[in-house]
């Protein structure tokens, strides 16, 4: 089963994604903030990272760019999630480590493609 690190601070937002994910066949692991997703993603070893961008504590920007200088990690795949839609926020995500760029609301069957691409499988059962 593919395993999902969902790092997202908004209880509905995170309660709405992780349900839709599980249901899609995926084991979904939750981090509340930056700090908490950097240490996930070391102990957790996730095969995918979705990161809220706006997170207490240290910004998704911020936890992306540790997690991606971590050598026991850093070949885990990003996806930044955010509200913020323009060009440069997408180029920030990028230089900040993600590997991906999606824009909230979330639009399950863009994000799936998106991941899909990155874990490089169609079934995540």
């Amino acid at each position: 089963m593919v395993n999902i690190l969902l790092v997202e601070d908004d209880e509905m937002n995170r309660d709405m994604l992780s349900r839709r994910l599980q249901r899609k066949g995926y084991a979904v692991q939750i981090a509340v903030d930056g700090v908490e997703g950097v240490a996930m993603a070391e102990t957790v070893q996730p095969d995918l990272i979705l990161m809220d961008m706006s997170l207490p504590k240290m910004s998704g920007w911020e936890a992306a760019s540790a997690i991606k200088k971590n050598p026991q990690v850093r070949s885990i795949p990003i996806i930044a999630l955010t509200a913020h839609a323009m060009e440069s926020d997408r180029q920030r995500a990028l230089q900040s480590g993600c590997d991906d760029y999606d824009t909230k609301p979330i639009e399950l069957s863009r994000l799936l493609e998106k991941m899909d691409k990155l874990l490089g499988t169609r079934n995540p059962a």
